[in-house]
């Protein structure tokens, strides 16, 4: 079990919903705009980064409230409290809470591992690296809390180093030395961390009977080298490339996770949509079997059974049964989860308003 009370106050379309009692399964069913993938945002605010939609944070208060919101949730029966708010004079800066202390948003990851699968991804692989590096780091993530803070101090140093590159005189060279030594480093381990999650994620979904689901093949494609002195060492013999092209052409930022299709050996940006999204749903039920034991496990998946058949619906549920994750689904109908296992809780949603079914 991992969240047992949610509350949300003036976030989104939802002015005061509280969800208690809560399953491995939880489902919420309504109609379009009723606030169904709000909750699931609210719940992926529980993480570090922008949640699910990668919105704005001042986007997020509702229209009609304060001009603030609060997220609030209890694990395990009271054992941890985790919340994240703004405030109506600050509008764009989210606070976080761990047991009533504030603290920084990449804290969230040591007590929750979050991932989640939203019709907005299923066009991931025909889409631009950035958006698979998101989605991979994401799931390593999910796995290693460290790796929030390693992209944190990765992501300041590029843009340091990439601000000395485009300035009109030489950059100082010791200057240039330092901030590639901390990139290096970061740069490094980041790299490591994917590709160590991409090749068990491969032998994971490679370990599985054939089933209803399209078998992907992962691969993660880029020059980072997992060493901090290798990658240094490509660093400050490519100066002047880098400086020549106005940032920095080498590194973590630069990579990509590669993925075909087995069946066809075809990458999936030449596959159909339906086989996409069935290497995509393939992948995340891979991550999920991975696991995590330390930390409890969310699982938020937006309109997932909508477009899939009886046979496949039956086979995502028992994946899903298997993985020990808590589950978050949403639907415009309940007939697709009839046949979920238990435990279940369901609730409808109507205009921001939360009611269990």
């Amino acid at each position: 079990m991992a969240l047992t009370r949610l509350t949300l106050r003036d976030f989104r379309n939802h002015a005061a919903t509280r969800l208690d009692t809560m399953a491995a399964f939880n489902v919420l069913t309504g109609e379009n705009g009723a606030g169904k993938t709000n909750v699931l945002e609210a719940i992926s605010l529980l993480a570090p980064g922008r949640g699910l939609r990668r919105a704005q944070i001042a986007e997020m208060a509702a229209a009609q409230g304060a001009g603030g919101f609060a997220i609030a949730a209890e694990l395990e029966q009271g054992a941890l409290a985790l919340g994240t708010a703004t405030a109506p004079d600050a509008p764009g800066r989210r606070t976080v809470r761990i047991n009533g202390a504030e603290g920084p948003a990449n804290r969230l990851a040591e007590w929750l591992s979050i991932t989640w699968l939203t019709p907005a991804m299923d066009r991931l692989f025909a889409e631009g690296a950035g958006a698979r590096r998101r989605f991979l780091d994401r799931l390593v993530l999910a796995g290693d809390p460290g790796h929030a803070r390693l992209a944190t101090r990765y992501d300041t140093a590029l843009r340091e180093r990439n601000r000395l590159l485009a300035e009109p005189a030489e950059p100082d060279p010791g200057w240039l030395d330092a901030i590639e030594a901390q990139l290096a480093q970061t740069g490094a381990a980041l790299a490591a961390g994917r590709r160590a999650l991409v090749a068990g994620l491969d032998a994971a979904i490679a370990a599985e009977p054939e089933g209803p689901f399209a078998r992907p093949v992962l691969a993660y494609q880029g020059e980072t080298p997992d060493s901090s002195a290798a990658l240094a060492d490509l660093l400050k013999s490519g100066r002047r490339r880098d400086r020549a092209a106005g940032r920095t052409l080498i590194g973590p930022h630069r990579d990509d996770l590669e993925v075909t299709m087995a069946a066809k050996a075809a990458p999936a940006a030449q596959c159909s949509t339906g086989e996409q999204k069935a290497m995509l749903i393939s992948i995340v039920l891979a991550h999920a079997a991975l696991g995590d034991s330390q930390r409890p496990r969310l699982l938020l998946l937006d309109e997932i059974a909508a477009h899939l058949d009886p046979l496949r619906r039956a086979a995502l549920y028992a994946r899903l049964a298997a993985s020990g994750a808590q589950v978050w689904m949403t639907g415009t109908e309940p007939a697709p989860f009839a046949d979920l296992p238990a435990p279940a809780t369901r609730w409808r949603v109507v205009d921001g308003r939360v009611e269990q079914a």
